[in-house]
């Protein structure tokens, strides 16, 4: 390749977005991270499979890592979007290498058994629940908008590299030296990835309001992902693409030293082979994406990993089912990386910590549920069942949402934008002060009273996604086409914070109200703040 075909290929290619230099390094800090996680799980997953025999033990250590994030998702995610994200994120680095050195001496001093193994994989999982929602949200405001999806596929390569060299890694020091060797290597590794977090000049967004309330973040971030059909569609496939999916990742110990009688090294080279499909497909989907819809392309992967997973537990040698991890991998990572761009591209950055993070509650709590799952029914009858049985129900899954398109739901427009000013009352308001009534009155001709009607209740998702406590429209009885909504902020900041999330979506959907309006003047706005009354 000559330099200006090689020049051209990484501007424009799936590796474009590293030419930026701080997506470029904090891309290796994730590399790094990930391969941390993979060696820890590996080790845990492994250390669990020598203390006890119980299928059901061993896949809860996958339920274990992913418990957290289901419980914490949405206070770790309202906690990265209303505080330092650098600062979080050295705090969560620092957390899992302390969670690391915990794991280490346990192992050494012969005081881990499952019930303690489990913990420390819950509070290791704890760490990735606090630092997932701050990757997830920084990498947007790394890279163009066009070279997102790239992007994002860039991390899914990290992180199926990760899945490669961790548990080669992993694997070569468990066989060589022992567990304890691999927790004391992931504590080092997170100490420096630390240092490097530290030196990343992080530019925030500055704003002259107060940062928004906990709960109240918590209660928006909740709002937003619940009112938005896009993204609601997006976190149920996720829940039960993970639900099926993970029964396959968490019993592969078990099919490992069961069903095909390995040890340590087949393990390792299954969950690498996965990895390896993985990392081929990922660098692959920009260029597939231009044939392929974004539906269609998680059919078809939901379709081929149900079949090859059947595949892995039917293989009669271990060569013939790393054959078959490896079209796994591929499938995989085609679903899992358009469910991940399908998030990101539908949130704005104001709650995008916080909508991914929700997102991950949602695939974390389908890899909880379906690891207990599966692990019951192959303790039940046998891990060959237990793994058809989930591929089945994947297929099930595919019949019965064929037509819940996530690409029915057309993409926003989040645009910055601001064509009205803020107001300027008569007196100083206290920002903390509220609740704050907001109302608006229309005027519309009798006949097209119906089909305002429809519009406002459009509207009422676009307000309640931008934070409102509630809303309401009422109809004037005594003046036949005149309504009057009604919406109420917390308090005064958060009526404040409407003006900067106000986007080109929100204004084309202003306008399009106003259409409705025949008054000459533009509709009255009225906004009344609850007064403080002494008895």
């Amino acid at each position: 390749m000559k330099p200006s075909q090689a020049q051209t290929f990484v501007s424009e290619g799936w590796l474009a977005p590293l030419r930026h230099k701080v997506f470029r390094t904090l891309w290796l800090t994730w590399l790094t991270a990930s391969i941390c996680m993979w060696m820890n799980d590996v080790a845990a997953a492994w250390t669990m499979a020598t203390l006890t025999t119980s299928a059901t033990l061993i896949a809860l250590v996958q339920t274990a890592a992913s418990l957290p994030v289901l419980l914490l998702g949405v206070p770790s995610g309202a906690l990265a979007d209303i505080l330092n994200r650098k600062h979080y994120f050295i705090f969560a680095q620092i957390w899992l290498a302390t969670n690391a050195t915990a794991l280490m001496l346990f192992l050494v001093f012969g005081m881990l058994n499952p019930y303690v193994l489990l913990f420390l994989t819950f509070t290791n999982g704890i760490g990735l629940a606090m630092r997932w929602p701050i990757f997830a949200a920084i990498v947007p405001e790394l890279v163009p908008r066009e070279s997102l999806s790239s992007a994002l596929a860039l991390n899914a390569i990290a992180m199926n590299t990760s899945r490669i060299v961790g548990p080669l890694t992993a694997g070569a020091i468990i066989a060589t030296a022992g567990s304890q060797y691999v927790f004391a290597l992931n504590m080092v590794l997170c100490v420096i990835t630390s240092v490097v977090v530290m030196r990343w000049k992080y530019q925030g967004y500055i704003s002259t309001l107060p940062g928004e309330r906990f709960v109240g973040a918590m209660r928006v971030g909740m709002q937003y992902a619940w009112q938005s059909n896009r993204m609601r569609n997006i976190i149920f496939r996720a829940f039960l693409f993970f639900f099926q999916s993970t029964g396959l990742i968490a019993l592969l110990p078990v099919i490992a030293k069961t069903h095909l009688q390995g040890d340590a090294h087949t393990f390792t080279l299954l969950l690498a082979c996965l990895g390896l499909g993985a990392i081929l497909a990922g660098s692959q989907l920009p260029r597939i994406r231009k044939y392929l819809k974004l539906n269609d392309l998680i059919n078809y992967g939901l379709l081929i990993l149900a079949f090859t997973s059947i595949g892995v537990v039917v293989a009669t040698n271990v060569w013939l089912a790393s054959f078959w991890m490896l079209i796994c991998g591929a499938a995989w990572i085609a679903i899992a990386n358009s469910l991940t761009t399908a998030a990101q591209m539908t949130l704005p950055g104001w709650v995008r910590a916080r909508g991914m993070s929700i997102y991950q509650m949602g695939l974390m709590g389908g890899s909880a549920a379906g690891a207990g799952v599966w692990g019951k029914l192959a303790d039940v009858y046998d891990v060959t069942t237990s793994i058809v049985l989930s591929s089945i129900f994947g297929l099930i899954v595919l019949l019965l949402l064929r037509k819940h398109r996530i690409d029915k739901h057309p993409l926003e427009d989040f645009t910055p934008v601001c064509p009205i000013e803020r107001p300027q009352p008569v007196s100083d308001i206290d920002l903390k002060a509220g609740p704050v009534m907001i109302s608006i009155e229309y005027h519309t001709l009798k006949e097209k009273a119906d089909e305002f009607k429809k519009l406002m209740a459009k509207s009422r998702k676009s307000r309640l996604k931008q934070g409102v406590l509630s809303w309401s429209l009422f109809e004037d009885t005594e003046h036949i086409g005149r309504f009057v909504e009604d919406f109420f902020f917390e308090s005064w900041a958060d009526y404040l914070r409407r003006f900067d999330r106000f986007t080109t979506e929100d204004l084309n959907m202003q306008e399009e109200r106003h259409r409705y309006h025949i008054d000459a003047t533009p509709p009255k706005i009225t906004r009344r703040i609850a007064a403080a009354i002494k008895d």
